[in-house]
């Protein structure tokens, strides 16, 4: 019979899942661990009292919510959404677009991506349910509101009756466009047209076939214009339920050449909300009370009188700091048939009272000390039950740092794979900041964005190749519109002419137009037969290089945990050359910034002649690196977890190899296999 000892033997330590970082509330779940009801309840309650003042009086408010790094803030974000979305729209927004010449058009798209995501226990997007909340489709009865079915119906019918309507209900209310945004808002309600009104609205350049269907005569490009879609969808949405935006980890944002964040641009924004008057907003924004700090006084008086409240993030108590620790050993606890006496077991409540002497910490500073705590208890239990020493068990009570990048990694890398289906769900400026971003990484020098003028400059960059002769450009476009592409052609065409760099690079899925098409032809005139060159992205390449900007954020956030400790983006870029992770990213290696590598392998790195299993060879030693010694089933079943396109025998296999290149050893090979522990072996040996 299992005890909790040979538990926490076979099981990985429950700690090393966690990694604090900015967290959209719509793409991840809730961490239940670090949900004690308790913790950060005041703050909650007094966001919710504004919450309803908006929803009485309809004025839009702002709240400036900060923390010490690892305080909880972004958490706390989702646990806002999960506990008022019956109360209101929830929109998350990552301060981290690419320049502030385009602020207005990202909280644009991810106003749109987030009001198209389903809440909780509904069977519609937040976009749907605000559109039937709108006081054009509502009736008034005894001072209730309630969605009346027949107008909707009624209107649904006629597209122009539908945007008269509208146009009559608010025709006070100074829409931008109304003709358009009320077509388009039509056009969500036929399941053939909702994607595209969807995209529309979002901001993305699309094809002139796709502006067609929705009778559209122009996409939203500029600034103005989105500035001027978003004070729609406040303009008419007086009483409806109120839009909460969440602005989280203003560290993120482009900075100043002083090094400084560029913060104006941003409180601009928030200015503009409460200037003009949009109505039913809760703007929530997320800090770092250092970045706050340091920057509240390079803030314009007038702005600073734009935050309504002020809050700041406690430290937790101990107790609290307990349930976090019983949160997460939970699950080894259920497992075996006697459970201990102490919820925490095998921790102690002493460790913590001994680390924060002064009974209060933050809660990743909680976990952190569990996964050093828990990782020398599961060493101790394993020397103690092996008097004999087997040497070739190599204690490991320091978390490998690489070890556990690499897995965080792939573990990233799967959520950006579910999350990013098509290229063209990111923008133009967004991929080439990811490149620039993965270039910096790899320490590619002189660095310059902006490579092209005018509208389309932020698709562009330029950088010195290593041997310091050539100068390289790169611009990436996947705006569908074919007016679009001409323009961009036409920039390149001018910089070509400029002769300051050698070799420019086209990256672009996207149609490049037809033979009639003035932008096809310059296209030709630039990448026919010339030194330049036009590279289709594939999916992948994108997926490598999303993954890497998601740990950017986290590392500019102080959010990127590896450890126990809080890694700098400095230290990323140094890990993520000490890896190679970016080396098999296919669009660096087109762009003759890594070598090309051999797509093949064989069968000793792991490809069992059928598939390539090195990522699953590789992720198990990682995982077995960070444990320091685990049980083959819970390996087996990890793996499994983390590929889905593996199956046991396969994974037995890789175990095979590992052992066979002195990596790891099964422990006690003689043992039944749900008995069975594999460990490193000592470098020594």
């Amino acid at each position: 019979m299992a005890t909790i000892d040979d538990i926490i033997k076979s099981e990985i330590n429950p700690f090393n899942l966690i990694n604090i970082k900015p967290m959209n509330f719509w793409e991840e779940k809730q961490n239940p661990s670090l949900t004690v009801d308790s913790i950060h309840r005041e703050v909650i309650s007094e966001i919710e009292e504004f919450l309803d003042l908006v929803m009485i009086d309809h004025r839009s408010r702002s709240i400036l919510l900060t923390g010490d790094p690892g305080s909880g803030k972004s958490h706390l974000l989702g646990r806002l959404k999960q506990t008022l979305n019956s109360k209101a729209f929830f929109v998350y927004i990552l301060c981290d677009w690419a320049d502030s010449g385009n602020i207005w058009r990202h909280v644009l798209r991810c106003t749109v991506d987030s009001l198209i995501q389903i809440p909780e226990e509904q069977q519609e997007s937040q976009l749907i349910l605000w559109l039937k909340s709108l006081s054009a489709f509502t009736k008034h009865n005894l001072k209730q509101r309630f969605f009346n079915d027949s107008i909707w119906e009624f209107l649904l019918s006629d597209r122009q009756k539908f945007i008269k309507h509208l146009k009559e209900t608010y025709k006070t209310a100074r829409i931008y466009n109304p003709d358009m945004f009320f077509g388009v808002l039509h056009d969500l309600t036929n399941p053939e047209l909702y994607s595209l009104a969807c995209e529309w609205l979002r901001g993305d350049c699309l094809s002139e076939e796709s502006m067609q269907a929705l009778k559209v005569k122009y996409c939203i490009e500029t600034e103005d214009e989105a500035k001027s879609m978003l004070a729609n969808f406040g303009r008419i949405s007086t009483e409806t339920q109120p839009i909460v935006l969440c602005f989280d980890n203003l560290d993120t944002m482009p900075k100043l050449a002083d090094g400084f964040l560029d913060i104006q641009h941003f409180f601009d924004v928030n200015t503009t909300i409460h200037g003009e008057n949009l109505k039913n907003f809760l703007i929530i924004i997320s800090v770092i009370t250092n970045t706050w700090n340091r920057h509240v006084n390079r803030i314009q008086p007038a702005d600073k009188a734009g935050i309504h409240k002020l809050i700041r993030l406690k430290p937790i108590t101990l107790e609290q700091a307990e349930t976090i620790w019983a949160y997460l050993l939970k699950p080894l606890h259920q497992q075996p048939n006697t459970r201990p006496e102490s919820s925490i077991y095998p921790l102690e409540r002493d460790v913590l009272e001994k680390n924060f002497p002064a009974g209060k910490t933050y809660p990743r500073n909680v976990i952190n000390l569990g996964l050093v705590e828990y990782q020398n208890y599961k060493i101790y239990i394993l020397t103690g039950n092996n008097p004999n020493g087997d040497k070739e068990v190599e204690p490991r009570p320091i978390i490998d740092r690489k070890a556990e990048f690499q897995l965080l990694w792939q573990q990233e890398l799967k959520k950006i794979q579910s999350k990013i289906a098509r290229i063209c769900l990111l923008s133009s400026s967004d991929l080439i900041r990811m490149v620039q971003e993965a270039l910096e990484a790899l320490q590619i020098q002189s660095i310059k964005p902006k490579l092209i003028k005018g509208k389309y400059a932020s698709y562009s960059l330029s950088y010195q190749t290593p041997n310091k002769q050539d100068r390289i450009g790169i611009v990436w476009t996947e705006d569908a519109n074919m007016t679009s592409f001409f323009h961009i052609m036409n920039a390149c065409q001018k910089v070509i002419q400029e002769n300051i760099f050698q070799k420019l690079y086209l990256i672009r899925i996207g149609s490049v137009g037809n033979a009639k098409l003035a932008g096809y032809k310059i296209y030709n005139q630039i990448f026919k037969g010339t030194n330049h060159h036009h590279i289709k992205p594939n999916i992948s390449s994108v997926h490598y290089l999303a993954t890497y900007h998601s740990l950017v954020n986290s590392a500019v956030a102080q959010e990127l945990v590896l450890g126990g400790k809080a890694i700098t983006l400095q230290e990323l870029q140094s890990l993520t050359r000490e890896t190679e992770i970016l080396h098999k990213c296919a669009l660096l290696q087109d762009l003759g910034i890594i070598s090309k590598q051999d797509p093949d392998g064989d069968d000793s790195n792991g490809t069992n002649g059928k598939k390539d299993l090195r990522p699953v060879k590789e992720f198990m030693f990682n995982l077995v690196t960070t444990q320091s010694y685990m049980g083959v089933v819970t390996l087996i079943s990890q793996s499994v977890h983390q590929f889905s396109y593996v199956n046991e025998t396969e994974i037995k296999y890789l175990i095979d190899l590992l052992c066979q290149e002195r990596k790891v050893k099964i422990i006690n090979p003689k043992a039944k296999l749900q008995d069975q522990l594999i460990c490193l072996l000592n470098k020594n040996n």
